[in-house]
């Protein structure tokens, strides 16, 4: 709930700085209220569950994990809805932005890797700490997914293949998260690595190549 309720909040936040029609500021937050209450739905089915069967039964499994799928259905149409509404007013504006910063270059994305893999090499070796494929500081997956997705980014400059891109290196960190790999901080220096030096070096090969 408290995730959802960031969530909501951030939603609405954006809507109403962007300024977002009356219908469509609606339709957010009925998408949002719907999450919610699949939440609590699901939280009373658990509650329910656990209270007629405390111990381990198939059919308690199957109440738990079908109402869990609802709340999943739920936010799934958010999503949809949330997209749909704010993407007429985010989407120009980023676009320009990529096409400010970015410009086809095959070889510049290569470069761009490749020297992000050796500064996370050389920051590890500095600090003393993990090796260059494991743990330490900073994240080298860290930092080579949001090189990626930065780079992609800036070669397409398609807003939706940008965020769809920069969710996936976000669920790249977000997994070495759960695996106690790596702390928050060594992701957020990892991605700030990956990303920054990427458009510093696209940068580079766009004035050369302009």
């Amino acid at each position: 709930m408290r995730r959802h309720f960031i969530a909501a909040v951030a939603v609405l936040l954006a809507a109403l700085f962007l300024r977002v029609q009356p219908l469509e500021f609606a339709l957010l937050a009925l998408s949002i209220l719907f999450v919610l209450f699949a939440e609590l739905m699901n939280t009373a089915v658990e509650a329910v569950v656990d209270l007629v069967s405390p111990g381990f039964h198939p059919l308690a499994k199957i109440a738990k994990d079908t109402a869990a799928g609802a709340v999943l259905m739920a936010a799934c149409g958010a999503a949809i809805m949330g997209y749909l509404t704010l993407a007429t007013y985010v989407m120009p504006p980023y676009r320009e932005v990529l096409v400010m910063f970015g410009a086809p270059s095959d070889l510049g994305t290569i470069v761009s890797v490749l020297v992000v893999t050796i500064a996370v090499i050389m920051v590890k070796a500095l600090t003393g700490t993990g090796s260059p494929l494991h743990g330490g500081i900073p994240s080298g997956h860290a930092a080579v997914a949001f090189s990626i997705a930065t780079a992609i980014s800036l070669n397409t400059r398609d807003p939706l293949i940008s965020l769809l891109c920069l969710a996936l290196a976000a669920m790249v960190s977000h997994s070495r998260l759960l695996m106690r790999i790596h702390t928050l901080r060594e992701l957020a220096l990892g991605s700030f690595i990956g990303a920054g030096i990427t458009i510093i070096v696209m940068l580079i090969f766009k004035s050369i190549g302009g």
